[in-house]
């Protein structure tokens, strides 16, 4: 009697711990962590989202780099699940020169680039042989070299692409000098050049109000302005990963819409553009 009543007490301990064990599993399953890539977490917008993703369940960990070659290269490696901090364009770019195989999986912002400068009032006091900077990087390069022809000041070959550089402008009467710079460095070149053209999120992180400062801005509503949408990238194989395209949902709400607002002055706005769509912009260029 004795053993059997100890034999029951140990298939009844043993069932107990094996109930436990499928609650701990599933609990561990249910708790999903998304590494994700940035280039800057100032502001409201990352906290917020972080909150709401993890009322669902969802750990958001963001890695921030400290320049825009970085975070391609980690998801390329698996060292992070998503990045957001570039657009389209640049996408592009990398995965042309580094064959990854990454996509974008859902957009962000519009953030129109701005040209700035500390000396002058008008894009029209722009003197012959003044210096201008650019960002160096191919994608920013392009959409720079695009501003400055769209303010009047240079004019581009007809084949000049979406990645052209300064050997396709084809007429510089002001005799411009262009000068490529890292991105990040081309609103601390102010104090030596006639004007930057300084890419919205880093005039941002600078202090500048990128709806008031610039002398000439970019026209967002413009359908050319399409490759340069902010996008969330993933690798390929993770473009239907449930979890991410949740994350991008909560990033469309109306709290993060505000705060995006907010943190950027009213320089970016969020669009919401469907994953097909994005990627037949990716795929044309």
């Amino acid at each position: 009697m004795k053993k059997a009543i100890i034999y029951l007490g140990t298939i009844l301990l043993l069932l107990t711990l094996g109930a436990c064990s499928q609650k701990t599993s599933g609990q561990e399953k249910d708790s999903k962590t998304v590494k994700i890539g940035v280039t800057g977490s100032d502001g409201e917008v990352w906290p917020i989202l972080k909150e709401k993703a993890k009322a669902e369940g969802i750990e958001i960990e963001l890695i921030e780099f400290a320049d825009y070659t970085l975070p391609n290269q980690a998801l390329a490696n698996g060292d992070i699940d998503l990045n957001s901090f570039q657009h389209i364009a640049f996408l592009s770019q990398f995965t042309k020169e580094n064959n990854a195989d990454l996509t974008p999986i859902g957009a962000t912002i519009i953030a129109p680039m701005g040209i700035y400068s500390e000396k002058l009032k008008s894009i029209d006091d722009i003197e012959d042989g003044a210096r201008i900077a650019i960002p160096d990087d191919p994608s920013n390069q392009a959409r720079a070299l695009k501003l400055l022809e769209s303010a009047g000041l240079i004019k581009l070959a007809d084949n000049f692409g979406l990645f052209g550089d300064p050997s396709k402008i084809v007429e510089n009467p002001r005799k411009l000098d262009i000068y490529p710079i890292v991105a990040q460095q081309t609103p601390r070149v102010l104090p030596d050049v006639a004007a930057s053209v300084i890419n919205n999120g880093v005039a941002g992180q600078a202090g500048f109000d990128p709806v008031k400062d610039p002398i000439y801005l970019e026209d967002s509503s413009d359908e050319n302005t399409l490759p340069y949408v902010n996008i969330f990238a993933a690798r390929s194989a993770d473009k239907n990963n449930e979890t991410y395209q949740r994350i991008i949902e909560l990033y469309h709400e109306e709290d993060v819409k505000k705060a995006v607002e907010a943190d950027t002055n009213g320089g970016s706005v969020v669009v919401d553009i469907s994953k097909e769509e994005l990627l037949k912009v990716y795929k044309g260029l």
